[in-house]
């Protein structure tokens, strides 16, 4: 025997021995006789030929008709009229003619680690491992919806970290996941959890105070695999005994986070209810803000002076409103959420009217995972056209979530990831028909294909 490029030495065996060698020399002899596997080539990509009825450019709000779109790998390879893309042998052919198909859907504030009853009492008999568990299930209910990425911002105990992971190395079916870990919030503030009694001596695992803290809190956080970072910058609704419109963070605290961040290649989100915190955190150069749900005339200013994205999650406010007396959630919360209800709608409102930039984000786990594509109505009734919303899902969440990824999802178009969805019927005229989406592609995998149960 012998092995491709290792010749025998003369008068020598490869796979022996001159005369009564010990024998150890023999094992290691027949050692070197074992097979090494060839490699086997490599094998071309998956390649597969998606043909609905119309295709939507989210850019312009053209619908075109009777498309090809090509897929090699993950990734969209060609895209034209359907009459001049062939399809190669071996293709995998997938044909919707009566569907509109659109790039898969992102949405920029989700808690897939959460549920509603984990922002209760409920909630402290609920383990990080738990949480992880039924973060699986929700990432699969948010993909079957349409949403092919998101942005996950808040866990506990790096808990979305680790599904994020799991779902890149193909453990867990669910969406693309750009990670905060956990949220940094002061001590006592919304992002600390404030339900345990003062003898368990417990604080969340974001929690910093001053500027050096809250700088080591953005390393760490970075340090164990955050791709954006979260802050709580005033109160919130569903927490105990903090004020939605006082501001947490000092600007200077906010600044150095924001400095920290971004300099690490990082990029920063920023929950703000009140007006004051939303300036603060936008004149702090945050990213985004999140929420802004009472937001004041300067505020809304502020956001459109400095470009700051404003991601509104509106759909919450009307879910729990319908849902919230036959919910678990504290009364304390409720209270707050009566309070913030009515005035949310009208203040983001006037944001639309400013021309601030807006991104696609829902707070699911607020109400159910998998409902999320409920916020498109509420832009529509507050003035968007459906496209403008259809927009914010899409090329508006890619450019929020910035580097490399405004070149990957957000369009359909070659050189992007295969994150497919389709609907009958127009969505640019009735938004509402993305609450009812047919068919899921990611990474040219499909998840859900509802048009072959017809």
């Amino acid at each position: 025997m012998r092995i491709p490029g290792h010749a025998a030495a003369p008068g020598r065996s490869r796979c022996g021995t001159s005369g009564s060698g010990a024998w150890l020399a023999f094992l290691l002899a027949v050692l070197s006789c074992l097979t090494v596997p060839a490699r086997s080539p490599a094998q071309a990509a998956k390649r597969s030929v998606v043909r609905p009825g119309r295709v939507l450019d989210v850019r312009t709000g053209e619908l075109r008709p009777s498309q090809a779109i090509v897929i090699e790998g993950e990734k969209i390879l060609q895209m034209g009229p359907a009459g001049e893309v062939k399809p190669a042998a071996g293709d995998t052919t997938i044909d919707l003619p009566e569907a509109t198909l659109l790039p898969g859907l992102i949405d920029a504030h989700t808690h897939l680690t959460f549920d509603l009853n984990s922002l209760g009492y409920t909630g402290l008999g609920i383990s990080t491992a738990r949480e992880a568990l039924h973060g699986a299930r929700n990432a699969r209910r948010t993909l079957e919806a349409g949403f092919t990425t998101v942005r996950n911002v808040g866990a506990r105990d790096y808990a979305d970290i680790a599904l994020r992971d799991a779902i890149n190395d193909g453990d867990v079916v669910g969406p693309r996941m750009v990670a905060s870990g956990p949220a940094l919030g002061i001590t006592g503030g919304h992002c600390d959890e404030n339900l345990l009694p003062p003898a368990f001596h417990f604080f969340s695992s974001g929690v910093a105070d001053g500027i050096e803290a809250v700088q080591h809190k953005v390393r760490e956080v970075i340090k164990y695999g955050a791709e954006v970072i979260k802050i709580c910058a005033t109160g919130g609704v569903l927490s105990k005994g903090d004020d939605p419109n006082a501001s947490q963070f000092t600007l200077e605290e906010m600044k150095a986070i924001v400095a920290d961040a971004h300099r690490l290649g990082r990029r920063v989100a920023a929950h703000a209810h009140g007006a004051e915190g939303v300036r603060w955190a936008s004149e702090a150069g945050v990213d985004s803000v999140e929420h802004g749900h009472l937001m004041d005339d300067a505020a809304i200013a502020t956001l459109k002076k400095n470009g700051t994205w404003l991601v509104p999650t509106l759909f919450l406010t009307e879910y729990m409103q319908q849902n919230m007396e036959r919910s678990e959630v504290p009364e304390f919360s409720r209270q707050k959420m009566r309070w913030i209800a009515g005035a949310a709608q009208q203040n983001v409102k006037k944001a639309f009217d400013a021309g601030v930039k807006v991104a696609f984000g829902t707070d699911a786990a607020v109400y159910p995972h998998g409902l999320n594509a409920g916020e498109f109505h509420v832009y529509v009734k507050l003035g968007m056209t459906p496209l403008a919303a259809i927009q914010t899902a899409t090329i508006n969440a890619a450019d929020l979530l910035g580097g490399t990824w405004t070149k990957q999802v957000g369009t359909v178009e070659p050189g992007k990831f295969a994150d497919l969805v389709a609907v009958d019927g127009d969505p640019t005229k009735d938004v509402t028909l993305l609450e009812h989406v047919k068919f899921v592609m990611k990474g040219g995998v499909v998840y859900k294909n509802d048009y072959t149960k017809r």
